[in-house]
Protein backbone atom coordinates (compact mmCIF):
# COMPACT_ATOMS: atom_id res chain seq x y z
CA UNK A 1 0.00 0.00 0.00
CA UNK A 2 1.35 3.62 -1.26
CA UNK A 3 1.45 6.66 0.90
CA UNK A 4 -1.21 8.56 -0.01
CA UNK A 5 -0.92 11.90 -0.46
CA UNK A 6 -0.67 14.59 2.45
CA UNK A 7 -1.91 17.55 0.99
CA UNK A 8 -5.41 17.00 1.42
CA UNK A 9 -5.83 17.65 4.96
CA UNK A 10 -7.28 20.97 5.57
CA UNK A 11 -2.79 23.06 9.93
CA UNK A 12 -4.63 23.56 13.16
CA UNK A 13 -2.78 25.99 15.39
CA UNK A 14 -4.54 24.65 18.55
CA UNK A 15 -6.42 21.65 18.16
CA UNK A 16 -10.33 22.38 18.11
CA UNK A 17 -10.21 25.53 16.38
CA UNK A 18 -11.58 26.90 13.35
CA UNK A 19 -8.52 26.91 11.37
CA UNK A 20 -7.43 24.31 8.82
CA UNK A 21 -5.61 20.72 9.96
CA UNK A 22 -2.89 20.00 7.24
CA UNK A 23 -0.05 17.34 7.03
CA UNK A 24 2.25 19.46 5.71
CA UNK A 25 5.91 17.89 4.07
CA UNK A 26 7.56 15.61 6.49
CA UNK A 27 10.23 16.29 8.37
CA UNK A 28 13.88 15.73 7.63
CA UNK A 29 14.32 12.13 8.54
CA UNK A 30 17.14 12.44 11.13
CA UNK A 31 15.12 15.90 12.77
CA UNK A 32 13.69 13.67 15.80
CA UNK A 33 17.33 11.83 16.33
CA UNK A 34 18.75 14.96 17.19
CA UNK A 35 15.43 15.61 19.73
CA UNK A 36 16.03 12.86 21.43
CA UNK A 37 20.00 13.45 21.59
CA UNK A 38 19.15 17.01 23.02
CA UNK A 39 16.36 16.04 25.71
CA UNK A 40 16.35 17.29 28.89
CA UNK A 41 18.00 14.45 31.49
CA UNK A 42 17.61 16.05 35.24
CA UNK A 43 15.84 17.96 37.22
CA UNK A 44 18.18 20.48 37.49
CA UNK A 45 17.65 21.36 33.68
CA UNK A 46 14.48 20.93 33.54
CA UNK A 47 13.85 23.58 36.58
CA UNK A 48 16.23 25.75 34.89
CA UNK A 49 14.71 25.79 31.42
CA UNK A 50 11.13 26.19 32.93
CA UNK A 51 12.52 28.79 35.83
CA UNK A 52 11.07 26.72 38.43
CA UNK A 53 13.22 26.87 41.81
CA UNK A 54 16.17 24.64 41.95
CA UNK A 55 16.25 22.45 45.23
CA UNK A 56 18.08 23.41 48.11
CA UNK A 57 19.78 20.87 50.44
CA UNK A 58 17.20 20.60 52.94
CA UNK A 59 14.72 19.45 49.60
CA UNK A 60 17.30 16.75 48.66
CA UNK A 61 17.64 15.51 51.97
CA UNK A 62 13.42 15.11 52.72
CA UNK A 63 13.50 13.29 49.51
CA UNK A 64 16.04 10.41 51.08
CA UNK A 65 13.45 9.60 53.43
CA UNK A 66 9.66 8.42 53.38
CA UNK A 67 7.29 11.21 54.13
CA UNK A 68 4.32 11.25 55.77
CA UNK A 69 1.20 9.71 54.84
CA UNK A 70 -0.34 13.12 55.00
CA UNK A 71 2.43 14.18 52.37
CA UNK A 72 1.73 11.20 50.73
CA UNK A 73 -1.79 12.07 50.18
CA UNK A 74 -1.29 14.86 47.69
CA UNK A 75 -0.37 17.67 50.13
CA UNK A 76 3.20 18.04 49.09
CA UNK A 77 4.88 19.03 46.14
CA UNK A 78 8.26 18.71 47.08
CA UNK A 79 10.74 17.31 44.72
CA UNK A 80 13.71 15.08 45.64
CA UNK A 81 17.12 15.73 44.52
CA UNK A 82 17.29 12.13 42.76
CA UNK A 83 15.56 10.20 40.35
CA UNK A 84 13.97 7.27 42.47
CA UNK A 85 15.97 4.57 40.18
CA UNK A 86 13.75 6.19 37.10
CA UNK A 87 16.22 9.08 35.35
CA UNK A 88 14.16 11.92 33.87
CA UNK A 89 14.12 12.43 30.08
CA UNK A 90 11.74 14.90 28.73
CA UNK A 91 12.11 15.93 24.63
CA UNK A 92 12.19 20.17 25.01
CA UNK A 93 9.58 19.70 22.42
CA UNK A 94 7.55 18.67 25.20
CA UNK A 95 9.22 20.76 28.10
CA UNK A 96 8.31 24.03 25.32
CA UNK A 97 4.36 23.45 25.96
CA UNK A 98 4.43 23.20 29.56
CA UNK A 99 4.32 26.96 31.58
CA UNK A 100 7.15 28.33 32.66
CA UNK A 101 7.22 28.91 36.72
CA UNK A 102 4.42 26.41 37.21
CA UNK A 103 5.14 23.59 39.46
CA UNK A 104 1.60 22.49 39.48
CA UNK A 105 1.48 22.54 35.41
CA UNK A 106 -0.21 19.47 34.81
CA UNK A 107 2.44 18.58 31.77
CA UNK A 108 5.31 18.73 34.20
CA UNK A 109 3.44 16.98 36.90
CA UNK A 110 4.03 13.70 34.76
CA UNK A 111 7.58 13.84 34.42
CA UNK A 112 8.91 16.25 37.40
CA UNK A 113 10.27 13.62 40.19
CA UNK A 114 8.79 13.98 43.49
CA UNK A 115 9.99 13.16 46.86
CA UNK A 116 6.66 11.23 47.01
CA UNK A 117 7.83 8.82 44.74
CA UNK A 118 9.78 7.49 47.80
CA UNK A 119 6.88 6.56 49.50
CA UNK A 120 5.64 2.83 49.55
CA UNK A 121 2.48 1.98 50.22
CA UNK A 122 0.59 -1.60 50.41
CA UNK A 123 -1.05 -2.29 46.80
CA UNK A 124 1.85 -0.88 44.82
CA UNK A 125 4.02 -3.08 43.49
CA UNK A 126 6.37 -3.10 40.70
CA UNK A 127 4.95 -5.77 38.22
CA UNK A 128 1.18 -4.07 38.93
CA UNK A 129 0.06 -6.05 35.38
CA UNK A 130 1.64 -9.15 35.50
CA UNK A 131 4.18 -8.58 32.99
CA UNK A 132 6.66 -11.35 33.98
CA UNK A 133 4.60 -14.03 34.72
CA UNK A 134 2.95 -13.58 31.09
CA UNK A 135 6.42 -13.42 29.50
CA UNK A 136 6.93 -16.88 27.02
CA UNK A 137 10.45 -15.55 25.71
CA UNK A 138 12.82 -12.28 26.24
CA UNK A 139 10.75 -9.75 24.47
CA UNK A 140 7.71 -11.96 24.46
CA UNK A 141 4.19 -11.01 26.23
CA UNK A 142 1.14 -12.99 25.76
CA UNK A 143 -1.96 -11.58 28.53
CA UNK A 144 -4.66 -12.21 25.98
CA UNK A 145 -6.04 -14.37 23.55
CA UNK A 146 -5.48 -13.61 19.48
CA UNK A 147 -2.86 -11.21 20.49
CA UNK A 148 1.32 -11.15 21.62
CA UNK A 149 3.06 -7.98 22.65
CA UNK A 150 6.55 -8.09 21.48
CA UNK A 151 9.01 -5.33 24.27
CA UNK A 152 11.04 -3.54 21.04
CA UNK A 153 12.69 -1.64 23.06
CA UNK A 154 13.39 -0.41 26.83
CA UNK A 155 14.00 3.03 25.33
CA UNK A 156 10.98 5.63 25.90
CA UNK A 157 10.42 9.42 24.55
CA UNK A 158 9.73 10.45 27.55
CA UNK A 159 10.00 9.15 31.17
CA UNK A 160 5.97 9.61 32.73
CA UNK A 161 6.36 9.16 36.62
CA UNK A 162 3.57 6.94 36.80
CA UNK A 163 4.83 4.30 34.28
CA UNK A 164 3.79 0.75 34.95
CA UNK A 165 6.91 -0.70 33.57
CA UNK A 166 9.20 1.62 35.40
CA UNK A 167 10.71 -0.95 37.50
CA UNK A 168 10.09 -3.57 34.42
CA UNK A 169 13.65 -5.93 33.97
CA UNK A 170 14.65 -4.56 30.12
CA UNK A 171 18.05 -5.84 30.32
CA UNK A 172 16.58 -9.40 30.31
CA UNK A 173 13.98 -8.70 27.71
CA UNK A 174 15.95 -7.64 24.89
CA UNK A 175 14.93 -8.04 21.66
CA UNK A 176 18.31 -8.92 19.86
CA UNK A 177 18.54 -11.23 16.89
CA UNK A 178 18.68 -14.69 18.93
CA UNK A 179 15.32 -13.70 21.07
CA UNK A 180 13.59 -12.21 17.69
CA UNK A 181 13.89 -15.70 16.47
CA UNK A 182 12.67 -17.35 18.99
CA UNK A 183 9.38 -14.79 19.23
CA UNK A 184 8.92 -15.55 15.67
CA UNK A 185 8.78 -19.12 16.14
CA UNK A 186 6.45 -19.03 18.35
CA UNK A 187 3.78 -16.65 16.37
CA UNK A 188 4.76 -19.10 13.66
CA UNK A 189 3.45 -22.19 16.04
CA UNK A 190 0.41 -20.44 17.26
CA UNK A 191 -1.39 -19.90 14.46
CA UNK A 192 -4.83 -18.36 17.29
CA UNK A 193 -2.29 -15.09 17.62
CA UNK A 194 -3.79 -13.04 14.37
CA UNK A 195 -2.54 -9.37 15.56
CA UNK A 196 0.91 -8.31 17.16
CA UNK A 197 1.61 -5.56 19.45
CA UNK A 198 4.92 -3.16 19.00
CA UNK A 199 5.61 -1.78 22.46
CA UNK A 200 8.46 -0.94 25.10
CA UNK A 201 9.93 1.59 26.05
CA UNK A 202 8.47 3.09 22.90
CA UNK A 203 8.90 0.66 19.20
CA UNK A 204 9.30 4.61 17.19
CA UNK A 205 12.57 4.99 19.18
CA UNK A 206 13.89 2.05 17.11
CA UNK A 207 15.43 3.51 13.37
CA UNK A 208 13.36 2.81 10.71
CA UNK A 209 15.17 0.51 9.03
CA UNK A 210 14.80 -1.63 12.50
CA UNK A 211 10.95 -1.51 12.60
CA UNK A 212 10.85 -2.24 8.63
CA UNK A 213 12.87 -5.40 9.18
CA UNK A 214 10.89 -6.26 12.09
CA UNK A 215 8.00 -5.39 10.39
CA UNK A 216 8.58 -7.39 7.64
CA UNK A 217 9.35 -10.54 9.81
CA UNK A 218 6.15 -10.43 11.28
CA UNK A 219 4.37 -9.56 8.12
CA UNK A 220 5.65 -13.09 6.95
CA UNK A 221 3.92 -15.07 9.07
CA UNK A 222 0.76 -15.58 7.34
CA UNK A 223 -1.96 -15.96 9.93
CA UNK A 224 -1.24 -12.49 11.38
CA UNK A 225 -3.15 -9.69 9.95
CA UNK A 226 -2.88 -6.69 12.29
CA UNK A 227 -0.38 -4.30 13.59
CA UNK A 228 -0.66 -2.56 16.78
CA UNK A 229 1.93 0.27 17.97
CA UNK A 230 1.86 1.72 20.96
CA UNK A 231 3.46 4.88 20.81
CA UNK A 232 4.05 8.28 22.58
CA UNK A 233 6.18 9.79 19.98
CA UNK A 234 3.44 11.92 18.01
CA UNK A 235 2.67 13.27 20.81
CA UNK A 236 5.96 13.96 22.28
CA UNK A 237 8.97 14.83 19.16
CA UNK A 238 6.52 15.16 16.23
CA UNK A 239 9.44 14.92 13.88
CA UNK A 240 9.57 11.18 14.04
CA UNK A 241 6.42 10.38 11.91
CA UNK A 242 8.71 11.42 8.58
CA UNK A 243 8.89 9.72 5.46
CA UNK A 244 11.20 6.73 5.82
CA UNK A 245 8.45 6.04 8.83
CA UNK A 246 5.04 5.99 6.63
CA UNK A 247 6.57 4.20 4.03
CA UNK A 248 7.15 0.91 6.15
CA UNK A 249 3.59 1.28 8.11
CA UNK A 250 1.85 1.42 5.13
CA UNK A 251 3.39 -0.84 2.76
CA UNK A 252 3.16 -3.50 4.44
CA UNK A 253 0.26 -6.34 3.88
CA UNK A 254 -0.67 -6.03 7.20
CA UNK A 255 -3.20 -3.42 8.57
CA UNK A 256 -1.12 -1.15 10.87
CA UNK A 257 -3.12 0.57 13.80
CA UNK A 258 -1.48 3.05 16.08
CA UNK A 259 -2.39 3.78 19.73
CA UNK A 260 -0.77 6.85 21.13
CA UNK A 261 -1.19 8.22 24.75
CA UNK A 262 -2.16 12.07 25.06
CA UNK A 263 -3.07 12.47 28.81
CA UNK A 264 -4.03 16.54 28.55
CA UNK A 265 -5.47 18.71 25.97
CA UNK A 266 -2.24 20.61 26.62
CA UNK A 267 0.08 17.96 24.87
CA UNK A 268 -1.57 18.22 21.56
CA UNK A 269 -1.80 22.19 21.58
CA UNK A 270 1.19 22.57 19.36
CA UNK A 271 1.07 22.34 15.80
CA UNK A 272 3.72 20.00 14.71
CA UNK A 273 1.48 17.26 16.76
CA UNK A 274 -1.24 18.10 14.30
CA UNK A 275 0.67 17.84 11.71
CA UNK A 276 1.94 14.85 12.45
CA UNK A 277 -0.84 13.10 13.25
CA UNK A 278 -2.20 14.40 9.81
CA UNK A 279 0.15 12.71 8.04
CA UNK A 280 -0.56 9.47 9.98
CA UNK A 281 -4.36 9.75 8.92
CA UNK A 282 -4.10 10.95 5.54
CA UNK A 283 -1.59 7.32 5.10
CA UNK A 284 -4.85 5.77 6.28
CA UNK A 285 -3.88 4.67 9.66
CA UNK A 286 -6.21 4.39 12.28
CA UNK A 287 -5.68 6.50 15.30
CA UNK A 288 -6.86 5.27 18.83
CA UNK A 289 -5.61 7.20 22.32
CA UNK A 290 -5.47 5.58 25.52
CA UNK A 291 -5.36 8.21 28.39
CA UNK A 292 -4.23 7.34 32.37
CA UNK A 293 -6.47 8.73 34.63
CA UNK A 294 -4.30 10.86 36.96
CA UNK A 295 -4.94 13.24 39.92
CA UNK A 296 -4.50 16.57 39.57
CA UNK A 297 -3.88 16.85 36.02
CA UNK A 298 -6.64 15.36 34.60
CA UNK A 299 -9.58 13.70 36.60
CA UNK A 300 -11.88 16.58 36.47
CA UNK A 301 -14.86 16.42 33.71
CA UNK A 302 -13.42 19.78 31.79
CA UNK A 303 -10.32 18.35 31.11
CA UNK A 304 -11.32 14.93 30.30
CA UNK A 305 -13.81 16.58 27.69
CA UNK A 306 -11.12 18.96 26.26
CA UNK A 307 -8.76 16.26 25.83
CA UNK A 308 -11.95 14.11 24.34
CA UNK A 309 -12.73 16.77 21.43
CA UNK A 310 -9.81 17.92 20.72
CA UNK A 311 -8.84 14.22 19.96
CA UNK A 312 -11.64 13.93 17.87
CA UNK A 313 -10.80 17.21 15.87
CA UNK A 314 -7.27 15.66 15.05
CA UNK A 315 -8.66 12.62 13.94
CA UNK A 316 -7.77 10.73 16.74
CA UNK A 317 -10.92 8.63 18.45
CA UNK A 318 -10.61 8.25 22.23
CA UNK A 319 -9.95 4.53 22.73
CA UNK A 320 -9.56 3.49 26.90
CA UNK A 321 -9.25 6.10 30.03
CA UNK A 322 -7.07 3.69 31.89
CA UNK A 323 -7.27 3.63 36.21
CA UNK A 324 -4.00 4.09 37.26
CA UNK A 325 -1.64 0.49 37.06
CA UNK A 326 -0.35 0.32 40.95
CA UNK A 327 3.29 -0.02 40.66
CA UNK A 328 5.34 1.32 42.99
CA UNK A 329 6.30 5.02 43.19
CA UNK A 330 3.14 6.68 40.90
CA UNK A 331 0.28 6.45 44.59
CA UNK A 332 0.26 9.67 44.39
CA UNK A 333 -1.32 9.76 41.19
CA UNK A 334 -4.37 7.72 42.11
CA UNK A 335 -7.77 8.17 41.47
CA UNK A 336 -10.29 6.08 42.37
CA UNK A 337 -12.73 3.86 40.70
CA UNK A 338 -15.62 5.44 42.09
CA UNK A 339 -14.11 8.84 40.50
CA UNK A 340 -13.33 7.68 37.53
CA UNK A 341 -17.15 6.05 37.06
CA UNK A 342 -18.33 9.35 37.85
CA UNK A 343 -16.31 11.44 35.30
CA UNK A 344 -16.88 8.79 32.28
CA UNK A 345 -21.05 9.68 33.58
CA UNK A 346 -20.53 13.09 33.21
CA UNK A 347 -18.61 12.75 30.15
CA UNK A 348 -21.72 10.97 28.27
CA UNK A 349 -23.95 14.25 28.93
CA UNK A 350 -21.46 16.58 27.25
CA UNK A 351 -19.80 14.55 24.49
CA UNK A 352 -21.34 12.70 21.90
CA UNK A 353 -20.48 8.88 22.63
CA UNK A 354 -17.95 8.50 20.15
CA UNK A 355 -15.89 10.90 21.82
CA UNK A 356 -16.47 8.98 25.33
CA UNK A 357 -12.99 6.65 26.21
CA UNK A 358 -14.17 3.68 28.16
CA UNK A 359 -12.86 3.19 31.56
CA UNK A 360 -10.79 0.14 32.04
CA UNK A 361 -8.09 -1.07 34.47
CA UNK A 362 -5.72 -3.86 33.76
CA UNK A 363 -5.79 -7.04 36.64
CA UNK A 364 -2.79 -8.68 36.50
CA UNK A 365 -4.07 -12.39 34.97
CA UNK A 366 -7.54 -11.92 33.44
CA UNK A 367 -7.33 -12.46 30.29
CA UNK A 368 -8.09 -8.78 29.20
CA UNK A 369 -8.76 -4.95 30.31
CA UNK A 370 -11.66 -5.21 32.64
CA UNK A 371 -14.23 -2.38 31.37
CA UNK A 372 -15.68 -0.55 33.94
CA UNK A 373 -17.50 2.09 32.56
Amino acid sequence: MGILSTNSLPVRTKPGSNSQLTAGAPPDSSAWRSSVKNAIRSSAALREMLQLPQEDARAQAAGKANLSGTEAAGGSAAEAGEDYGFPVFVPREYAARIEKGNLKDPLLLQVLPQAREATELPGFVDDPVGDNKATLAPGLIQKYQGRALLITTGVCAVHCRYCFRRHFPYDESKMDAQSTKVAMDHLRADKSIDEVILSGGDPLMLTDDRLKALVDQIAGVEHISRLRIHTRLPVMIPSRINEPLLEWLTETRLTPVMVLHANHPAELDCPDVAAALARLSSAAVPLLNQAVLLRGINDDVETLASLSRDLVNLRVMPYYLHLLDKVAGAAHFDVSQERGEELIAELRKVLPGYAVPRLAKEVAGELGKRVLA
